[in-house]
Formats: structure tokens, C-alpha cells, sequence
């Protein structure tokens, strides 16, 4: 398993989904699982990293396949209320295969869930060990982001590309998708050096305020 150095105290690793290695003073978290089939390289980066606590942007299968697996081992599991029904299983609802709804509800029924007491909420404006947590609504409607300082880790409110730079996912994968236009918005107006997004490499705030000029309203992001 390749981990990646990005910022100070902020490292970068890819189980299907891009997974973060967060270091404060106040302590180690995770950010985001990856897929049930990097179960055994996920384990493994639990035991050598071990995390005081793992935050679960969002409940798609690709960033929260293996939550189950860090609260069986007793790690504390984190996610915005609106998520927890789809991550324990109480809603299947999940917008891939596109146009294919049965078939996502299928597969979500087959992933490995947490416990019905082993999920913890957190919200906007909390902090986890030096992280603040921000709702980044619109791909699902109970998506978190963590920011510190000039730098956002913005689950899949945005998507990283290496050629084509910022983009987000397909209008038929949001929730919402004017939402999530609108959270593109209230990005690109915050002060940042750089954002890292749930898929791809890591974009500069120039990309991610080009992507928001393109396909944002004026003062849609206000």
C-alpha cells in the first residue's frame, strides 16, 4: 500500500477511493474507508496507523466500505446524522449502477454494516482533534469535509482529475445536483491554498474557483 506525503501531517493513500492520513497535535484521524475489497490492506492500515477516530465522509459504498471493519476493531466511527440510515443499513437507496436502482440497492444490501451503537454523529463547526468539520451537501445530503487551515479535504463535493482538473461527479450520482453546485460555490469563495477530493489528485484553489466559473451562477455560492 503506497501512502503519499501531501501537506505537513496530511498523507494520502487509495483503497478505490482516496483515504487520508490526518496528524494534529490533538491527536491521528482517518478520513474515509475505501472499498470492502481493500478489507485486509485496510486493516492493516488501522493497526499501523491507529487513528483516535475515523471520519466517514459520506455513506457511498467506495468511502465507506470498510467502516464496519474500524468499529468491530473499536475505533470510534464518525458521520453526519443525515448519513447514519444508509450506513447502518436502514436505507439502500444508492444512485450507481446509473439508471439502475434495483441493482444498487442489491449491491448496498450486500456490504458489511456497523452496528446500530457504533456509529457517533458529528456536525458542522465540530472540530475532531484539530479538524473542522464542514457540510459539504449535494453529492448525498449529510456530506462532510474536514478543513484546517488553507486546506480542504472535500470528499466527492469535487473530483480531481489530472488533466482535466476539477470537475464534479455526474448530475444522475448527486443527490442533488443544484446543491451540490451550490456547495462548488461556497468553496471556491473560502480562503484556501488547496483541496483534496474524494477521487484524483489534489487541485489548487485556482482549478476548483475555474471549475466554479464555468458551471456556477453568479452568487450561487453566497
Amino acid at each position: 500500500m503506497n501512502i503519499e506525503p501531501l501537506f505537513p501531517g496530511v498523507a494520502r493513500t487509495t483503497l478505490y477511493a482516496n483515504v487520508y492520513l490526518l496528524r494534529t497535535p490533538q491527536g491521528r484521524v482517518l478520513l474515509d474507508t475505501g472499498t470492502v475489497n481493500h478489507a485486509p490492506a485496510f486493516t492493516r492500515l488501522l493497526r499501523s496507523f491507529d487513528p483516535d477516530a475515523v471520519v466517514v465522509s459520506h455513506s457511498h459504498i467506495d468511502h465507506a466500505g470498510n467502516a464496519f471493519l474500524a468499529a468491530r476493531l473499536g475505533y470510534p466511527v464518525l458521520a453526519h446524522p443525515l448519513e447514519h440510515v444508509r450506513l447502518l443499513g436502514q436505507d439502500h437507496t444508492l444512485p450507481y449502477p446509473a439508471g439502475r436502482p434495483r441493482t444498487g440497492r442489491l449491491i448496498s444490501r450486500l456490504h458489511p454494516r456497523p452496528g446500530a451503537g457504533q456509529l457517533q454523529a458529528v456536525g458542522p463547526g465540530e472540530s475532531v482533534r484539530g479538524w473542522e468539520v464542514v457540510h459539504l451537501p449535494g453529492h448525498t445530503d449529510g456530506q462532510i469535509g474536514l478543513r484546517r487551515g488553507g486546506v480542504l479535504l472535500a470528499a466527492d463535493a469535487v473530483l480531481g482529475h489530472p488533466r482535466t482538473g476539477a470537475h464534479l461527479p455526474r448530475e444522475v450520482y448527486n443527490w442533488n445536483h443544484a446543491v451540490a453546485l451550490h456547495t462548488l460555490g461556497r468553496m471556491a469563495a473560502l480562503d484556501l491554498q488547496a483541496v483534496l477530493p474524494g477521487h484524483g489528485p489534489a487541485l489548487s484553489i485556482a482549478q476548483l474557483r475555474a471549475r466554479a466559473g464555468r458551471d456556477v451562477a453568479p452568487g450561487a455560492g453566497e
